[in-house]
C-alpha cells in the first residue's frame, strides 16, 4: 500500500489532499455544533477560541476545488 502512494500520480495525490480536507471539514462542523449547543447561553462556559465556521468553510472549499482538479484524470483511469 505504501508502495502504491509513493508511486501515486499528482492527481491520486490530489485527490487524497481534498479528501483530508473534507474530513477535516466535518470535524469542524461537528465541533462548531457542539460549541452552540450550550446548555445556558448566561453561565460562564468554556465557550472556546477556534473559530470553526471559518475553519469549515476554508477547508470545504480547498478540499472541493482539490476533488475538483484531480476528478477528470483520477475517472479516466478507471
Amino acid at each position: 500500500m505504501l508502495h502504491d502512494l509513493v508511486f501515486a500520480s499528482d492527481a491520486v495525490l490530489m485527490a487524497l489532499a481534498g479528501l483530508g480536507f473534507w474530513l477535516f471539514a466535518g470535524f469542524c462542523l461537528v465541533m462548531d455544533r457542539l460549541r452552540t449547543a450550550r446548555r445556558s447561553l448566561d453561565r460562564l462556559e468554556r465557550v472556546g477560541w477556534v473559530p470553526w465556521t471559518g475553519l469549515f468553510l476554508g477547508s470545504a472549499i480547498i478540499g472541493g476545488g482539490c476533488l475538483a482538479m484531480s476528478l477528470p484524470v483520477v475517472l479516466g483511469n478507471m
